[in-house]
């Protein structure tokens, strides 16, 4: 059984910075993407950041572009999201997801059957 588990949330001021870690267990298949997903008070799921399995995909959403940063370390199964510069409007609760399509999308509905609980990230101004 495919589980993620995020980490590495927090609180923040505006400007500072923060690493989320998401560790997967449970699958072999190496044909898979994995995403970082965010969902605000009141907003809907949106995608952040996107990696396929071997680096080759990469997705940014407009509003992160140039200040995160998503990685993975293959040996431990893990994926980062390195956020920078972080901003009030980044408040959110981030999740990671798995999904086994063989295309990477940036909607949360398009193949990822597999989600961690969460974790919370506040910037304050």
């Amino acid at each position: 059984q495919v589980q993620l588990a995020e980490s590495g949330g927090g609180s923040v001021q505006a400007g500072g910075s923060l690493r989320l870690s998401c560790a997967a267990s449970g699958y072999s298949d190496s044909r898979h993407c994995m995403g970082w997903f965010r969902q605000a008070p009141g907003k809907e799921r949106e995608g952040v950041a996107l990696i396929s399995a071997g680096g080759g995909v990469t997705y940014y959403a407009d509003s992160v572009k140039g200040r995160f940063t998503i990685s993975q370390d293959n040996a431990k199964n893990t994926v980062y999201l390195q956020m920078n510069s972080l901003k009030p409007e980044d408040t959110a609760m981030y999740y990671c997801a798995a999904s086994f399509w063989t295309v990477c999308y940036s909607s949360p509905r398009m193949g990822y059957n597999y989600w961690g609980q969460g974790t919370q990230v506040t910037v304050s101004s």
